[in-house]
């Protein structure tokens, strides 16, 4: 029950009471004696008085009430409107638009007073979430002249014939997490400038159903030391508009999710399709699945929700964060489903070239 609706329900209330008082006080005190005036036996008399209160409570109280709820629906309606302005512009404020200021009223009571403090509110988290991508870019920047440097000097002394088997296995561990720590930088580098708007799309027509055999092509090679079967069961040709290369980023991290958390000897699935005016894109593998106490999280950055599989898989946690945001930013979602050790498929969904909105 809203606000609304309790309140002006107190107010009828006790609006009713306070009538039904005052009329039986009054009739009390200004009403004739009955069994004076017609000699009437006590009993009768009685009678006759409640009948009286009765006719009192229909003919004023009810009228009195029903006033008192029209009356009252209509004061509280007014005097919470700023609320109900309030609250409707307060569930569109996200990480995305803090800078976004909810309208006063001007009035200066309570509620003029609680819309300044939220705006005051928003701006330092605005500020807060600012602060933390300008340190993530800077400190992405800053790592990376350390690792290229790193890199190189591992790779040349990879090169050296001399070493022995077990200097030379450290060596590759290390270029590996070398690597691996690029990689994370690189996409860091990446969301934040995302979430910040610093990166700009192409716009131009991409054939989907090609980079589907593309990213098939890939993802076999990927999947052939493990002995897992990748093929295409669908490639409808299809045409979007948007950045081919962030598309194929798309399908090369959805892929290979899909190899590396799969079981022995599994299978994973491609699949293109219209569906109404959307490209459907599909990516499924027979790997243990995703819990659904974890799905609506498995796209937050470094989440990794099968821990004991995770500790065994390469990533960053980062893939499925940097595939939500090239999905939505071509206008298109992303769903993740899971049937525990039996199905997972990763459905993309994206509007085709000739229903694309302007910019």
């Amino acid at each position: 029950m809203s606000i609304r609706t309790r309140l002006t329900l107190w107010y009828a209330g006790i609006m009713f009471v306070s009538l039904l008082a005052m009329g039986m006080l009054s009739y009390h005190a200004f009403a004739p004696e009955p069994r004076a005036a017609a000699n009437l036996p006590a009993e009768e008399a009685d009678e006759n008085d409640l009948g009286e209160i009765y006719r009192i409570i229909f003919w004023c109280g009810v009228p009195a009430t029903l006033l008192a709820l029209g009356g009252g629906w209509w004061m509280m309606r007014r005097a919470l409107a700023p609320v109900t302005a309030l609250t409707q512009a307060a569930e569109h404020v996200n990480e995305h638009n803090l800078d976004t200021r909810l309208p006063r009223t001007g009035s200066g009571d309570e509620l003029d007073r609680l819309t300044e403090v939220f705006n005051a509110m928003t701006e330092r988290l605005n500020q807060s979430f600012a602060r933390m991508r300008e340190f993530t870019l800077h400190a992405s920047h800053e790592l990376k002249t350390p690792l290229t440097v790193m890199h190189g000097e591992l790779e040349t002394a990879l090169q050296d014939q001399s070493l022995s088997a077990g200097h030379r296995e450290r060596l590759e561990s290390e270029l590996d997490e070398v690597q691996r720590l690029a990689k994370i930088v690189d996409g860091l580098t990446l969301l934040t400038k995302a979430d910040a708007g610093q990166i700009t799309l192409a716009r131009e027509p991409v054939r989907l159903d090609e980079l589907v055999r593309e990213a098939c092509a890939d993802a076999q090679s990927l999947a052939r030391p493990h002995d897992i079967q990748v093929t295409v069961t669908a490639c409808e040709e299809l045409t979007v508009t948007g950045d081919r290369h962030r598309l194929r980023q798309l399908l090369l991290n959805l892929t290979d999710n899909a190899i590396k958390y799969n079981a022995p000897k599994g299978i994973v699935t491609l699949s293109l399709r219209r569906a109404a005016q959307t490209a459907e894109l599909a990516i499924a593998n027979t790997g243990p699945g995703i819990a659904a106490e974890i799905l609506p999280r498995i796209f937050d950055p470094f989440f990794r929700g099968d821990f004991s599989h995770s500790q065994t898989v390469e990533g960053c946690g980062l893939g499925l964060s940097i595939a939500r945001w090239i999905a939505t930013a071509h206008g298109g979602i992303i769903q993740i489903t899971s049937e525990p050790n039996r199905l997972t498929t990763a459905t993309v969904r994206l509007p085709l070239a000739s229903q694309r909105a302007p910019g």
